[in-house]
């Protein structure tokens, strides 16, 4: 049988009855964008992320680039973001009119390194942005020491990593504000786009707050131009179904990671994920390095298993920022990286026979 790289029909059946009452109940009180259904489920994740503040909107990108707004950077103003991530995290600082630059991973977590930081710091910078990557958090005492030292803000783009710990503080509560995705393969994924802003404090809750709304705090009076950035009240009835279940779906996507790394111990043609100390990883991606990626991922598709490569092309490499100056070499980890790593399936419904049958397929793949 197919193995997806996400099952989302198997979660839907197993928490069926729940999602199709809040689907039903939202249809039934006419309600659809903001309202009742987004305040509880913005109580809800403020809560959860140990936060005082949470504004849901259209999308994780979107909560990128009003959180970008509400701290007033736009054009002539840097932002710091790591090389190899998704497109989301540098696309937002374009488009707020600021200059993103890039920096270099590490090797081991697919995160910022806070070694290579400071030397891409300038008089124009204003903030970083680290990425959550896959699920662990960045070193975030180390950026925000670094932020501190010059001034700078720090935005968590922790899409991939709600539930995610860094020394006991939850993932998006570290920085001076937090964006979440709810696209449907997140570990906490709705029905559609959706995201969310947290944050500690209350006047960049507020901004944030007239940033969705076109910038008016009442209807036809606008204090600021802002966006048409509103979670719908569907996607907000869904994930408040959804969120109680999900620190048990992360632990067993931790549970499913672990047998993972049993099965591929004695493989020495591949490096396994390697979670830090005092670090909860939530594994969104199972994410491997290999040189022989091209022929894994053959014998993968020819047996109906789900794969993707997240990322194959470095962000100082894609076509759209070719007026930034960079060039090939210019970040050797985040280039390795995009040649060497494969996400494999880790969905929290995963059974044992299904991690055997991938895990037999890549072994016998390398050794050919």
């Amino acid at each position: 049988m197919p193995i997806p790289l996400v099952d989302l029909q198997k979660q839907y059946a197993s928490i069926k009855a729940d999602i199709d009452a809040a689907v039903l109940g939202n249809i039934a009180s006419g309600q659809f964008v903001l309202g009742p259904y987004v305040q509880k489920l913005e109580t809800e994740i403020a809560a959860f992320c140990e936060v005082a503040q949470a504004i849901g909107v259209a999308s994780g990108t979107d909560a990128l680039l009003l959180a970008l707004r509400a701290l007033d950077i736009g054009a002539g103003d840097e932002v710091i973001v790591p090389a190899f991530t998704f497109f989301a995290t540098a696309g937002a600082v374009h488009n707020c009119g600021a200059r993103p630059v890039f920096c270099d991973i590490e090797p081991e977590t697919y995160n910022l390194n806070p070694a290579e930081i400071e030397r891409h710091i300038s008089q124009r910078t204003k903030a970083i942005i680290p990425v959550h990557l896959f699920g662990q958090c960045a070193a975030m005492d180390e950026i925000l020491a670094i932020a501190q030292g010059h001034g700078l803000a720090v935005i968590e783009d922790a899409a991939q990593a709600i539930g995610a710990t860094y020394r006991g503080r939850k993932a998006g509560s570290i920085g001076d504000i937090g964006c979440f995705s709810f696209f449907p393969t997140k570990n906490l994924g709705g029905y559609g786009d959706g995201g969310m802003i947290v944050t500690k404090d209350a006047n960049i809750a507020d901004k944030v707050r007239l940033l969705r709304v076109h910038g008016g705090g009442t209807q036809y009076y606008h204090q600021l131009v802002g966006y048409n950035s509103r979670l719908d009240a569907l996607q907000a009835a869904i994930l408040s179904a959804k969120l109680p279940y999900l620190a048990e779906w992360s632990e067993q996507r931790r549970r499913n990671a672990a047998n993972y790394n049993v099965l591929f111990e004695q493989v020495t043609d591949l490096i396994r994920p390697i979670e830090r100390e005092e670090h909860y990883c939530i594994y969104n991606q199972y994410t491997l390095r290999m040189h022989n990626r091209d022929r894994v991922m053959a014998a993968l598709k020819a047996r109906s298993i789900g794969c993707a490569i997240y990322y194959p092309l470095p962000l100082h490499l894609q076509d759209c920022f070719r007026y930034l100056g960079y060039s090939q070499g210019a970040f050797p980890v985040s280039e390795q990286m995009a040649r060497e790593v494969l996400s494999i399936p880790i969905f929290a419904e995963i059974t044992r026979e299904q991690q055997q049958e991938i895990a037999d397929t890549i072994i016998q793949a390398l050794s050919c």
